[in-house]
């Protein structure tokens, strides 16, 4: 489901079903059943949002040397956490960099096998985990008209490409790369935590029809243009970066979150 700047198609965010592998069954290095981060994305929704069965979060960012997110960005990605989900043994991020595969673009099938090949962290008894990747090529899903620059594909995992964001916020006439890293990744998790109408129900009508998957509110972080060349860049323009709108918050609140 991404599309523009982050143009990504409905399809991108729905591939979901490329999660399921032939490790399915298999644990962990801590002895984690990894199949539990193997899901669909948005049915961990109530699981990320409230305390019921996880009192913390761990998040794994891992990324290429050289793409690094920058730390105001996952400051601010913890932020967001922090209001809308209930985690009172807290929120902890581990950081490491790992080797490029020397691939220039990356299909939905390399993301999903680079994760399965590094991802460490699993849910544990009172702890859920998050995977976050950070890429070092395009996504192969790259269009003349439409470049992704993010995509949610499990319960609990979702790629950046932070080579393509890094594109087009290296100019000083161009938006500010920590602004754009924190549009993508915020509005990447909404999609991991059910937004909008994606595994937390609608408790009223804001799905954009014309853009599945989507809030109808342009100001909203999960209005479809968030993640779309031009777009995205009207969106930021006043120096911050969007936030959830008050029928997507009232969703989540719903769902367990605050």
């Amino acid at each position: 489901m991404k599309k523009g700047i982050a143009l990504l198609t409905l399809a991108a965010v729905l591939l979901v079903s490329c999660a399921q592998d032939d490790s399915a069954n298999n644990t962990s290095a801590e002895g984690n059943l990894i199949s539990n981060n193997q899901k669909t994305t948005g049915s961990s929704a109530n699981d990320l949002l409230s305390d019921a069965a996880f009192k913390s979060m761990v998040i794994e960012v891992v990324y290429v040397q050289g793409f690094e997110p920058s730390a105001t960005s996952i400051s601010n990605f913890v932020s967001f956490l922090n209001a809308r989900t209930y985690k009172p043994e807290g929120i902890t991020v581990v950081k490491r960099a790992i080797a490029s595969t020397g691939k220039t673009s990356y299909t939905n099938q390399d993301i999903v096998a680079i994760e399965d090949a590094n991802r460490t962290k699993y849910n544990s008894s009172n702890q859920i985990a998050v995977w976050a990747f950070f890429a070092d090529a395009e996504s192969a899903s790259n269009t003349d008209t439409g470049l992704v620059l993010g995509t949610a594909y499990r319960n609990t995992s979702f790629v950046i490409y932070e080579k393509t964001l890094q594109g087009l916020s290296d100019s000083p006439f161009e938006p500010n790369r920590s602004l754009l890293e924190t549009t993508v990744i915020t509005h990447e998790f909404g999609h991991i935590l059910g937004l909008t109408n994606f595994g937390t129900a609608l408790q009223s009508n804001h799905e954009d029809t014309a853009h599945p998957k989507h809030c109808n509110v342009e100001s909203c972080l999960m209005y479809w243009s968030a993640e779309s060349g031009n777009g995205i860049k009207n969106m930021v323009s006043g120096g911050s970066a969007p936030q959830l709108d008050s029928q997507c918050i009232a969703d989540l609140r719903a769902n367990g979150g605050k």
